[in-house]
């Protein structure tokens, strides 16, 4: 398990980076550059579709010819350059741009990621190993969001631009993830590039069912840039709403581990679909609820659900594929997920401008429903 602790540790610096910028992008494109809801929901759709396909291609690059950590670096690199082109940017296209080039790292790295993750647990302990390495990831999304605070409050480096401090600064934890990663062992298995050939059709019925319904789910589930516009349109401040989202991530960081354990033990079915059925409640409660008390309810039973799903679902498609096949269908997922997020936040966006804040949360909360009991459905399939 020191390579699942080493790559948690991997990711837990590369996400004190991410997101010590990743929640004020909203709040910087719409307070210094004028963005509207619907350029943000562009912006994130595009970044996070153009990318997406990278997830799928680098799962069978890493399938057939290994190099996993190789690709894993080339990714993790891409968030120093991230920083390096928000900080030069003059307009929201150059934030789309450095966005494109975060995501299109996030693409590379992240199946031959979850494949060394996968190779370093056997079976029994593959939800945990999940659990784990989810957990240190949202430790790092946490520590990154409470450091953006600090530093937009004026507790440190005040009297300087907020903004900018936060994009330099960010850049020193990006490095520290790269040097970590250096120790990093990556397993030699002796890939030809002749190995059976990763499709769709050769993907067993119940994970193509699976994926079919994530999709639809993905179509309610935009940016949590809306949740955070939602939480300022509730009457959040600019700086107490970065603790809601500190918050979420928190809950989400303790509960992974004990939800992983829970999933190698009583199976990864029920999880994942109360973990959708809570997301349901958390959008309906979003669309619904105004006020603060019930905002900071809601952000912790957000937390819940990624808990219950993010490091599970992983789980669950390592259970299902072939060895030979498993960084591939983890890219799929990916891919899926980052394709299914471009009409997601275009509509998210739109629906908010057209029929008003809480109806994207209202559709999100619906589809979440819909996924919940077809996903039960599709796992209750016997496989062959």
């Amino acid at each position: 398990m020191s390579n699942v602790v080493l790559l948690g540790l991997v990711s837990l610096f590369t996400d004190i980076s991410t997101e010590m910028v990743y929640p004020i992008l909203p709040l910087y494109l719409s307070a210094v550059m004028g963005a509207g809801p619907a350029i943000i929901g562009i912006i994130e759709g595009i970044a996070e579709s153009l990318a997406s396909i990278v997830k799928l291609f680098s799962g069978i690059i890493a399938d057939r010819y290994g190099h996993k950590k190789r690709l894993a670096f080339a990714g993790y690199a891409s968030s120093l350059a991230n920083k390096i082109i928000i900080l030069c940017a003059a307009s929201w296209a150059g934030v789309l741009l450095a966005r494109i080039i975060d995501r299109f790292g996030k693409g590379i790295r992240t199946a031959p990621r979850d494949a060394l993750v996968a190779e370093s647990a056997g079976m029994a302990d593959r939800g945990k190993a999940f659990g784990l390495h989810k957990g240190l990831d949202l430790l790092g999304t946490a520590i990154g969001i409470l450091f953006a605070w600090l530093i937009l409050s004026g507790f440190v480096f005040s009297g300087h631009d907020s903004y900018r401090t936060i994009f330099v600064v960010s850049m020193v934890p990006a490095l520290i993830g790269l040097t970590v990663l250096g120790f990093v062992k990556d397993r030699k298995t002796g890939h030809t590039g002749k190995t059976v050939a990763f499709n769709w059709k050769n993907l067993n019925i119940r994970l193509k069912l699976f994926l079919v319904f994530i999709f639809l789910f993905t179509l309610g589930n935009s940016s949590n840039a809306f949740i955070i516009l939602r939480a300022l349109d509730a009457g959040f401040s600019r700086t107490n709403v970065i603790l809601l989202y500190f918050l979420y991530n928190m809950t989400g960081s303790l509960l992974s581990y004990p939800a992983g354990m829970l999933s190698d033990k009583f199976g990864r079915k029920n999880l994942l679909c109360a973990g959708y059925f809570l997301y349901g409640l958390v959008y309906l409660g979003i669309a619904l609820l105004a006020n603060s008390a019930a905002f900071i309810a809601l952000f912790v039973i957000y937390g819940f659900y990624t808990a219950m799903t993010a490091g599970v679902e992983r789980a669950l498609i390592v259970d299902i594929v072939p060895e030979e096949h498993k960084a591939g269908a983890l890219g799929l997922h990916a891919a899926i997920v980052g394709i299914g997020l471009l009409p997601a936040s275009i509509i998210a966006g739109f629906l908010w401008e057209r029929l008003g804040p809480s109806a994207p949360f209202l559709f999100g909360g619906v589809l979440a429903f819909v996924t919940s009991a077809a996903v039960f459905v599709t796992l209750s399939i016997k496989p062959k």
